[in-house]
């Protein structure tokens, strides 16, 4: 945990930054985060895939006190059903992507963006993966980024606020992340452990 607290220090101390920390392990990220002070741009988030592993995620969640809570639905691998957004800031959601992705159906997306929409909550959709639109399996690049033909942000995106718009522009992947908090904390050891 002390590790930790030195790269949620670093974070604090690099404030022209946007972090987003995604984990699997929800539960250890909602132990933890209890004694660290989290940072206003530092976004936490979970990957949501499926309905056994990751929907029981977002109530634990929900339990980090950060400035925006953000879900992951990517790989997107089944219908999720109803999903409780209370307390999400943010859900981004894309298909599966390599040799073995399994496909994506637009319906699935569909209801997220619908829920998305009901608790006034930002949906970007990222990309399809490697399977197509058009349930054709190619490289994910020739899938795209759209949605039923339009760019994945949904169409309330001109009306969002210009932090939201910045929520969906600003993407630094965790790898990022980390590669800049192992530079800060070489820079600066005192916030290295000792």
């Amino acid at each position: 945990a002390s590790y930790i607290k030195s790269v949620f220090a670093v974070i604090e101390n690099s404030p022209w930054h946007t972090y987003q920390i995604l984990t699997k392990r929800a539960e250890r990220m909602a132990d933890i985060m209890q004694n660290i002070n989290i940072p206003p741009n530092a976004w936490m988030g979970v990957t949501v895939e499926n309905i056994n592993h990751g929907l029981p995620r977002i109530d634990l969640l929900r339990k980090v006190n950060a400035p925006v809570r953000f879900l992951s639905i990517e790989p997107l691998l089944e219908d999720l059903g109803t999903i409780n957004l209370a307390g999400v800031h943010w859900v981004i959601v894309g298909g599966e992507s390599g040799h073995k992705a399994r496909p994506m159906k637009a319906e699935w997306v569909d209801n997220i963006k619908k829920q998305c929409k009901e608790f006034h909550v930002p949906f970007f959709f990222k990309q399809w993966g490697g399977w197509g639109a058009d349930g054709v399996k190619r490289p994910k690049k020739q899938n795209g980024r759209l949605l039923h033909g339009r760019p994945g942000h949904g169409r309330h995106w001109k009306h969002r606020t210009a932090k939201t718009r910045l929520m969906y522009t600003t993407l630094i992947t965790v790898f990022r992340a980390y590669r800049e908090v192992q530079t800060m904390l070489q820079k600066y050891p005192m916030y290295s452990e000792t």
